[in-house]
């Protein structure tokens, strides 16, 4: 009988191993005498040395510290402050970009398989430059009132001379060159109408975010319409992301005249302001969403359209209430929807149900959910609106599943 046994290591050592695949979150896997480790830094197919940076159970983490074989794929990061030590933010800026996107396939692929128990495969599309895309960014100071941002896996602030995925319109060179007051969270948004704010709040306490410099208020253009976008309102952190997720979501629920449409988890109204046009009067368009801040700007964004109804609050609480819709569009938080909220979404029987996603392990998961309820996944496009960094946006269309 083979032996069970797995090496037990320790926070520190330094280990030669060969890197295996992709995992979810970033990291790579790698084995050694039997125990799993979650690398940072890697890219499969390397030979490297490892630091065991904590252990547990089931698996351990570790940091490269020397490739002793690289991979082709292997760049030179563009940032200066994007190592082990650094940056926590740009996971994978020692990677070519053509292979970013084929990892982040292969990650959706594997989550699929794994938890929805499907054959999933879709090619990853590039929306723009990798540097220069993020409209939106939460930075911190550290007690010294030095701009930068919280390391990998820990509290200290890695101080920064700029950030290169920020968008020019951020001017972030310029901000980290200031002297601010330290341990405080600084929240930098600037729109595509060539506004800027600054909010600051304390990393201590519970203390409310206050406006700093700029407006209270950005306005953003998207397809044709203007929409307001508060401080405290979410908005889609990629430069080109409203606008693409609008086309997707607007071309995946194929809209007709007099539907009834939900918008869960609608922020300020941004699918609701591109598909409300092609429903005509008699349409309907009931947009719920738990941010008071968001509601209220899309209150503001949809004065003038009597048939688009705001609802503040939890949508697993307000889902209950409604007995039909014929279109149910939702872009849930990264832990996705969940069980009970699919549950009552499949009770409506919507012909269509576009499901926006920026956690591929959390769509698999509500995927699987909606297959039970006699749901099929129809369509799934993929998006790298998270350049540099592991992350991935999915959309997926999900419609009844024609019985035989």
């Amino acid at each position: 009988m083979a032996s069970t046994m797995k090496r037990t290591l320790a926070v520190g050592e330094v280990i030669e191993v060969a890197i295996e695949k992709v995992a979810h979150g970033g990291h790579f896997i790698a084995r050694f005498e039997g125990a799993v480790i979650f690398v940072r830094h890697a890219i499969p197919g390397e030979k490297c040395r490892v630091e065991i940076t904590s252990v547990g159970s089931s698996f351990n983490r570790g940091d490269v510290i020397e490739v002793l074989e690289a991979s082709a794929d292997r760049t030179v990061a563009p940032c200066e402050f994007s190592h082990r030590a650094g940056c926590g933010g740009c996971d994978f800026q020692h990677i070519k970009i053509e292979r970013q996107l084929e990892l982040k396939s292969d990650v959706i692929t594997e989550q699929f398989a794994r938890i929805a128990k499907m054959d999933v495969k879709v090619e990853v599309e590039k929306v723009g430059a990798e540097l220069g895309w993020r409209s939106r960014i939460t930075s911190t100071t550290d007690r010294n009132g030095q701009l930068g941002f919280i390391g990998s896996r820990s509290h200290t602030v890695i101080p920064v001379a700029n950030c290169l995925v920020g968008a020019s319109n951020l001017d972030f060179a310029q901000l980290a060159s200031r002297t601010w007051k330290g341990d405080m969270r600084v929240e930098i948004a600037a729109s595509n109408t060539g506004e800027r704010s600054i909010s600051l709040v304390a990393t201590r306490g519970e203390s409310k975010s206050r406006l700093s410099e700029g407006p209270a208020i950005l306005h953003e253009e998207v397809l044709g319409k203007t929409l307001q976008v508060s401080s405290d309102s979410f908005w889609q952190g990629h430069i080109n992301a409203p606008t693409i997720l609008s086309e997707v979501v607007k071309d995946f629920s194929s809209v007709r005249t007099g539907d009834h449409v939900l918008d869960l988890y609608g922020g300020v109204g941004l699918f609701s302001a591109v598909l409300i046009d092609a429903l005509g009067e008699n349409g309907q368009i009931d947009l719920i969403e738990g941010s008071k801040s968001a509601t209220s700007d899309a209150s503001r964004n949809f004065a003038d359209y009597p048939n688009i109804k705001i609802i503040t609050g939890d949508v697993a609480k307000h889902l209950p209430r409604i007995k039909s819709a014929d279109v149910v569009v939702l872009d849930p938080p990264r832990d996705g929807a969940g069980k009970v909220v699919v549950n009552e979404i499949a009770r409506l029987r919507a012909r269509k149900v576009v499901y926006v996603a920026c956690d591929p392990a959390a769509l698999a998961r509500d995927t699987g959910y909606f297959l039970e309820h006699g749901y099929s996944l129809v369509k799934l496009r993929a998006f790298d609106l998270f350049p540099m960094t592991h992350h991935i946006e999915c959309v997926a269309l999900f419609e009844p599943a024609k019985v035989s």
